[in-house]
């Protein structure tokens, strides 16, 4: 019987609760021994030139090591020409956003450096600041006045087509917002770094390691071999720690200038604050269809917040608009998008990374327009969702859907959660003036995985002479169970139990190749790399089994109940991996390999939420949430429940209470986890889970990816479902999060209206 698709509990867990993790800011190896902490001086204004900074009282203070500012960086290489955008280490002369790096102080212990940053004077003169990106459009106040314009990346046509929203029976036409938020990992940023003799070793808070390496390269201008790069534990990602930001390579830079070992982590308002965000887009969208349910035309003209600096801004709209078509079968598909600079944290990847916003934006069209014509909204998806024998299916957009059973999933879900029933409910309690409104929120959803799928991964086996395995991996975990999930792929192929296998990552001297762990491309791309390096080495120790046993090749099978080589038909006679391994020689029984799939993969999926509303005090509560998550054939059931766990919840919270938001003059209000409000266990209820396996013939393993698929359905089900509680009233749309104020205000103003 094969290991893979059962309930292994992850190996990687008794030490996790046991020992504890590591984190960087746990390190206590011997090059770090006595290093000193950099604690950055922020601009406390959105936009502002600076005028003057004056280090001397905090140089002089008691622990304090040096003090850099911008000047102070001139042995780094210039920024290229021809980017006025370029983001420099520390501030030259202008901030851009609250919380931006102005001055770099290093002490001895890391109070000094909370003291001291507060003797650093920096002189000011205020700038307007953008904050909006409406306003930012407007190019009235630029950020980078040598780039002449806020906007960047424009994509699609300057004029639309609206013939075919001329032909529909009905069209609906609105604005949505989809709010900025911020990732909020248990463990926060955090480096250290060591310079000894000419050799640089960064200890990073990372999901990449090698990106980071490469960072590091361009930024300082070192040779590959004068830099190494360790991932220790990292408390989480959700993409915030893909590669580095400028201030791990200021960690970097201190320690080559110093000449020793420095160390630095963030505080969670610093986090809050200066680390980056992610969503923060504003979606101008139009749909068009007839009162049979059929959708013909959809448009979505949208721009991307940057925040102050462009980072990945153009590639998240890049893949908003590539998803605009989501599950649905619509012959005209209008995409228009730009990104746009604003004097806020810049904004990267976070947890879907554009897909939730497309999702989010048509799903919640698609209830208005079943609310227009008079239909349920789970008929109108079934109406118009890509049926099964139409895969591989082709986008309006250019993508491949590999394959899909968008209806069964939907169906799925209905049934699981009493759909007819919960209606009836919903009817009883409207009836009878119940102040506790329940409502019912569907979303239909697939997104990309691996799209980067020419990158590859890379994978590294080797077994030794007393019988064991060592994978060495270019992805990378923040909790995703890789130990146990890549070891559990080489127990299939090999039978070398789980408790042999040791799992390596996130060390570019021990993996120099790799690419690391983003956009749900892990196992379809890392497991799959290990995966072909076990299949190679069974190749490999098929012949060297056939010449211990004085036997064919062909008449060999191996035991992976055992891990023994046997000659077919004769089980007591048979050879194991230890020696093997001693039969290979100095080569060693070991395999490695890059996989690169042909294309991505696209899992699918239907969320159900119930909600009850308190129409008196506006506070929502989320009662059931049911879902089909669909990746393809499950590696580990235990592994895959918990990254839809967490993307739901995740999902939940954005919908419900959070919002990183800002004032007119470009300060953030919801800084610290007092005014933020991150979701818990408390919010949420248990939640059903329902599994369906339709593979994709994109590898071998059949697999897709998993990681973000609970955040891009649970969203848009949560607010369809908070807007259908209160839909009787006449209210059709409420922004997120749907905050009790929120809420309310809608209730009364439709109330008063009527």
């Amino acid at each position: 019987m094969s290991v893979l698709g059962t309930r292994v509990v992850r190996t990687e867990d008794p030490r996790l609760l046991t020992d504890g993790a590591t984190y960087v800011d746990d390190l206590r190896v011997p090059e770090l021994a006595g290093a000193a902490f950099v604690t950055y001086v922020r601009s406390p204004l959105a936009h502002a030139r600076i005028t003057g900074v004056d280090v001397s009282a905090a140089a002089e203070a008691p622990g304090v090591l040096a003090v850099f500012t911008a000047r102070d960086l001139d042995d780094l290489p210039p920024p290229p020409d021809d980017n006025p955008m370029a983001e420099p280490l520390l501030a030259v002369d202008v901030v851009r956003y609250v919380g931006e790096p102005v001055a770099m102080v290093v002490t001895e212990t890391r109070a000094q450096g909370e003291d001291a940053i507060e003797l650093v004077t920096v002189d000011y003169e205020p700038l307007d600041a953008v904050v909006d990106v409406m306003d930012a459009i407007k190019d009235e106040t630029l950020l980078f006045p040598a780039a002449g314009s806020n906007v960047l990346a424009p994509s699609g046509p300057e004029e639309f087509d609206d013939a075919p929203f001329e032909a529909c029976e009905v069209v609906i036409e609105r604005v949505f917002r989809n709010q900025r938020v911020a990732p909020v990992p248990m463990e926060v940023r955090g480096a250290a770094a060591t310079w000894s003799g000419d050799r640089l070793t960064v200890w990073s808070s990372t999901q990449n390691a090698q990106i980071t390496k490469g960072i590091l390269l361009g930024a300082l201008g070192l040779e590959p071999d004068a830099v190494r790069v360790i991932a220790p534990d990292v408390g989480g990602g959700f993409g915030a720690k893909i590669g580095i930001d400028r201030d791990t390579i200021g960690v970097a830079w201190a320690a080559r200038k110093l000449g020793r070992g420095v160390r630095w982590t963030e505080n969670r308002s610093e986090s809050l604050s200066a680390a980056q965000h992610g969503r923060a887009q504003r979606h101008v969208v139009k749909l068009g269809g007839n009162r049979d349910g059929k959708i013909l035309a959809y448009r979505i003209d949208f721009i991307q917040d940057a925040g102050a600096f462009p980072r990945v801004g153009p590639l998240l709209a890049t893949f908003t608009g590539l998803m605009a078509p989501a599950v649905y079968e619509i012959p005209e598909v209008q995409v228009r998008s730009k990104v746009v600079l604003t004097n806020t944290t810049p904004v990267g990847a976070y947890r879907g990374a554009g897909r939730p916003e497309a999702t989010t934006t048509i799903e919640r069209l698609i209830d208005i327009f079943a609310d227009e014509i008079g239909m349920d909204p789970a008929e109108v998806r079934r109406r118009n969702l890509i049926p099964p024998d139409k895969f591989p299916y082709t986008t309006a957009r250019g993508l491949v859907y590999d394959s899909g059973e968008y209806v069964k999933a939907l169906d799925a879900v209905l049934e699981a959660a009493g759909y007819a029933e919960l209606r009836a409910e919903q009817e009883r309690r409207r009836a009878a003036g119940d102040p506790m409104l329940l409502g019912i929120g569907l979303s239909t959803y697939v997104e990309v995985t691996a799209l980067d799928a020419a990158n590859g991964e890379s994978g590294r086996v080797v077994v030794g002479t007393d019988g064991s395995a060592t994978v060495y991996t270019g992805s990378s975990t923040q909790g995703q169970g890789h130990a146990t999930s890549w070891a559990m792929i080489v127990q299939d192929q090999l039978g070398i139990p789980l408790d042999k296998i040791t799992v390596v990552h996130g060390d570019t001297d021990h993996i120099p190749v790799g690419v690391g762990t983003y956009a749900s491309r892990s196992l379809q791309l890392g497991g799959m790399a290990v995966h072909e390096c076990a299949i190679q080495i069974k190749d490999r120790a098929r012949e060297l089994a056939a010449q211990e046993l004085e036997a064919d090749p062909a008449d060999l099978v191996l035991d992976t109940s055992t891990g023994t080589w046997q000659v077919a038909g004769v089980p007591d006679r048979g050879v194991g991996w230890a020696r093997l391994a001693e039969l290979a020689g100095e080569t060693g029984l070991t395999a490695d390999t890059v996989f690169k799939p042909e294309r991505a993969t696209f899992p699918f999926g239907a969320h159900l939420a119930v909600v009850e509303v308190d129409s008196e005090t506006g506070r929502v509560r989320l009662k059931r949430h049911i879902s089909v998550d669909d990746a393809g054939p499950l590696l580990n059931p235990i592994i895959a429940e918990g990254q839809r766990h967490g993307g739901i919840a995740q999902g939940v919270a954005q919908a419900l209470y959070e919002e990183m938001a800002y004032d007119a003059e470009g300060n953030p209000i919801t800084s610290t986890l007092a005014d933020y409000s991150m979701i818990s266990a408390a919010e949420l209820p248990s939640f059903e889970l329902l599994t369906m396996e339709t593979p994709t013939d994109v590898n071998s393993l059949g697999v897709k990816g998993i990681g973000e698929a609970g955040t891009i359905g649970s969203t848009p089900a949560v607010q369809n479902a908070v807007v259908d509680a209160v839909s009787h009233l006449g209210i059709d749309h409420i922004e997120m999060p749907a905050t009790p104020e929120r809420v309310w205000t809608a209730i009364n103003e439709a109330r008063a209206a009527q």
